[in-house]
């Protein structure tokens, strides 16, 4: 992303506060746990360009709050899962990417807007596609 503006939405109004839920940790079982979660956060990062794109104001608490809480100590990952809670007072959407499928930490956020009452919608970039990974 980055750089180029082809495939963004109008600057003119912003239709949507949108939550993004797609994955951000690694899958414990796969040999590379670096390698997934530097892709994983290259998925999110595509997530958000793509509802930027759809005119959607996006928020990632997986991409903010991990900048400066870790999320393998416990009490790190549930105090950014609890800070991202405030935003679902004022989003208008939870957009679940899927490509990628949902993890435990993505269940609980869409657990919880379905729980202040926001739409939940699943989306995905590859559709279509052959094959992603």
């Amino acid at each position: 992303a980055g750089g180029s503006t082809e495939g963004l939405g109008s600057m003119k109004s912003i239709d949507l506060r949108v939550i993004v839920e797609s994955p951000y940790r690694p899958n414990p079982h796969r040999y590379d746990l670096e390698m997934e979660l530097q892709e994983n956060l290259e998925y999110a990062r595509r997530c958000m360009f793509h509802s930027i794109g759809m005119g959607e104001s996006p928020f990632l608490s997986h991409l903010l709050y991990t900048q400066v809480l870790d999320d393998k100590r416990s009490e790190e990952r549930e105090m950014g899962m609890f800070l991202a809670r405030s935003w679902y007072d004022v989003a208008d959407m939870c957009a679940v990417y899927t490509d990628k499928g949902v993890s435990e930490g993505m269940k609980k956020g869409i657990e919880y807007a379905r729980y202040v009452g926001i739409p939940v919608e699943e989306r995905s970039l590859y559709e279509g596609e052959d094959d992603f990974e």
